[in-house]
């Protein structure tokens, strides 16, 4: 049985499955011991999961299992919905869930807020967007970075900055953050 359901209800709903089933959930932060005492498995997309549904092919998915037999059971089930299966220890399941957020989720707030300022339809920033991920994708983020502070062009991101004061200031703090970790990334050789 594989619980689909919001992290924190996880331990309710194992709790009402009968002992003896080999029970699973689908959260990408959570260990197995909310499962315990079944015979515990974990499977996590690593994609998004709209209301309209997802395509799992390609995807990567973390497992986990408390038995050998847990462990192939989540395993088999990603490669059926054609995933790749990887495993993540325990002590590292809040910092993986917390990379697939700032990849996912945060992406997609940075798109909000660009649309925000800039009064930019999300039809033509999204060419813009693909091709920002594509290019991270395909030769890494020291590679893949353009724009102001990659140039070392301080002025232009004061004028931005400016902009962002103007037009949505309670993005400022975000802007700044943001700025900051991009001239970090920027000093990194490529």
């Amino acid at each position: 049985m594989l619980l689909c359901v919001p992290d924190a209800a996880i331990a309710e709903a194992a709790a009402r499955v009968a002992p003896g089933r080999l029970v699973g959930h689908c959260s990408g932060a959570t260990t197995l011991a909310p499962l315990a005492p079944h015979e515990a498995f974990s499977l996590h997309p690593l994609m998004t999961v709209p209301a309209e549904g997802a395509d799992f092919r390609g995807a990567h998915a973390a497992v986990a299992g408390g038995t050998p037999r847990a462990l192939e059971t989540a395993r088999r089930l990603a490669q059926a919905l054609g995933m790749t299966a990887f495993e993540v220890p325990d002590e590292d399941r809040a910092a993986y869930h917390a990379a697939a957020s700032i990849a996912s989720n945060f992406l997609v707030t940075l798109e909000w807020a660009a649309e925000r300022v800039g009064g930019v339809d999300r039809a033509a920033l999204a060419p813009l967007v693909r091709a920002a991920v594509d290019n991270w994708a395909a030769h890494g983020p020291e590679r893949a970075l353009t724009g102001p502070i990659a140039r070392g062009d301080e002025a232009t991101v004061e004028r931005q900055r400016a902009a962002v004061a103007d037009r949505a200031a309670d993005l400022l703090p975000v802007f700044d953050a943001l700025a900051e970790a991009t001239r970090s990334l920027a000093r990194v050789p490529a």
